[in-house]
């Protein structure tokens, strides 16, 4: 908590949770909203497994906004991590941005209702440059207006538009007290947890079916090294061999590939040249194993 006398008044902050279901650009409206590459994007649903905190700081306030998993009913243990990072993180909210697709012509805010238990609400259409007539927006948000969410705006994360209207609406949304955290600070993890991110990342984009979802990252070694390159050693945990083999590819190719995209990202968020060494392991169905996720996923929090 910053110092008192740091705090003007009539500062306002808070805690924004942004929920919605898998694919609806929660991420990718975090990275938007705080400027920053903070929580992994792909166009596959479910990328987000992680509470991520990102932090906006702007004239007389602060928003910490909550990222979480996409809404599903859970179906094995990492999906039950998954759905209690939700509730983690709608307790601690001071308002909500529930995130929908504009894309989708059957938006039912009313199965959000005990979801959200009467919290302060911000409706968030998303994907609006996906809609070629805008008019075809304003019987969704009449709906939603007579649901009980009069709060409704049009963005795009992807491009931007209409975000600035929404953190305005954020803003003066908030409730007055002191920033959290020093108005330099952009996350609260470590720099680590965000490499592990970008390799999942990357991950998530260059391989098809189910590979994506039975993998996970560990940062085993990231070392600062003043003259020289940062040391990152990651290891791709894999649920079976043949996983394995395709993780790494002919000669191992498609492993280089994800090291190359992913050093280029993690170089970007940190600032400095990467030295980022990938190794790929076989974790028998660690999906359903809550030790392993426990003590290789949400226990390194």
């Amino acid at each position: 908590m910053i110092n008192p006398e740091q705090a003007n008044v009539g500062f306002r902050s808070g805690y924004v949770a942004i929920v919605g279901l898998p694919n609806v650009g929660k991420s990718t409206l975090l990275n938007r909203l705080t400027g920053t590459h903070l929580a992994a994007v792909a166009p596959r649903p479910q990328t987000t497994r992680h509470r991520i905190l990102g932090i906006l700081n702007g004239a007389g306030f602060q928003a910490v906004f909550l990222d979480t998993p996409g809404l599903l009913e859970p179906r094995y243990a990492l999906q039950e991590q998954m759905r209690h990072q939700i509730d983690i993180a709608l307790q601690d909210a001071d308002l909500v941005m529930l995130v929908l697709d504009a894309a989708r012509s059957d938006q039912d805010a009313t199965s959000y209702t005990r979801l959200l238990g009467g919290r302060k609400v911000v409706v968030v259409l998303n994907k609006v440059d996906l809609v070629r007539d805008k008019k075809e927006l304003l019987p969704t948000a009449e709906r939603l207006a007579d649901a009980g969410f009069p709060e409704v705006f049009m963005v795009s994360a992807l491009k931007g538009g209409g975000v600035e209207d929404l953190k305005a609406a954020v803003a003066t949304g908030l409730p007055e007290g002191q920033p959290f955290y020093p108005p330099d600070s952009v996350a609260d993890r470590p720099e680590k947890f965000f490499a592990a991110e970008l390799v999942r990342e990357a991950v998530f984009n260059l391989y098809g079916a189910e590979i994506p979802y039975s993998t996970t990252v560990v940062i085993d070694e990231f070392k600062e090294r003043p003259g020289r390159k940062d040391y990152v050693l990651a290891t791709i945990f894999v649920e079976r061999e043949s996983q394995k083999a395709i993780v790494i590819g002919s000669g191992g190719k498609a492993l280089k590939r994800v090291g190359s995209r992913s050093r280029r990202e993690i170089e970007a968020f940190i600032g400095r040249p990467v030295y980022l060494e990938l190794r790929v392991k076989v974790a028998e169905a660690w999906r359903k194993d809550e030790r392993f996720i426990r003590d290789n996923i949400y226990g390194r929090d």
